[in-house]
């Protein structure tokens, strides 16, 4: 975008990534918000959620590399066969974060994932039934009603079904977080360029 002076301004993105790094910037471009329906990036981000607990964001995204090295990628299968010991080498990683009770729930997540899967056919197909209705949603997503918005209530029914179904990590501010991450909802600003990106791909996403 060039402004009228002839100087190039930046692109007007949501609030929480102006005067990001650039590792940031591009994850916001080109990740955040799009409509995710692949059953591993799902639970790789739904752990990764619950691993961002008391920490930024940008922490665990700077680490993700290195979180997929130690989680076999986040196939829940493999995963789902972590025992002791490789709780043992992960909390020795200093490449991750060493934290034992949210290792052992991702674990007890991939589990959990793998009896979902044998139950209703892929996470994906489970996950898109709490996509909450865009008429439900405000009007105009501003920097004001985005930081007073709580979450979804779909994020809540999701987080409570989780849990009952052995999730750790997974309260409502996780799942909404989430939903925001995978494209269950697009809140990106008005007046951001990738909004509209954003509303492209949910058009032409096949819901699972």
């Amino acid at each position: 975008m060039v402004a009228s002076s002839g100087t190039t301004t930046e692109p007007q993105r949501c609030f929480w990534v102006r005067g990001a790094g650039s590792d940031y910037v591009v994850y916001h471009d080109t990740e955040w918000g799009f409509p995710v329906g692949d059953d591993q990036k799902l639970f790789e981000k739904i752990c990764l959620e619950g691993f961002q607990s008391g920490l930024s964001w940008l922490t665990i995204l700077r680490k993700r590399a290195a979180f997929r090295r130690a989680f076999e990628g986040f196939d829940f299968e493999k995963v789902a066969r972590f025992g002791p010991e490789d709780v043992e080498r992960l909390l020795g990683d200093a490449s991750i974060v060493r934290h034992r009770g949210k290792i052992e729930a991702t674990i007890a997540n991939a589990e959990a994932a793998c009896r979902l899967v044998d139950e209703v056919g892929s996470l994906a197909a489970y996950v898109w039934r709490y996509e909450p209705d865009p008429a439900s949603r405000p009007a105009r997503l501003t920097e004001s009603v985005l930081r007073g918005m709580r979450p979804a209530p779909e994020a809540a029914a999701l987080a409570h079904d989780l849990k009952k179904r052995g999730w750790r990590f997974v309260g409502p501010t996780t799942v909404y977080a989430f939903f925001q991450a995978m494209g269950l909802v697009n809140d990106h600003q008005h007046g951001c360029p990738t909004r509209h990106e954003v509303e492209r791909a949910r058009k032409s996403f096949a819901v699972p």
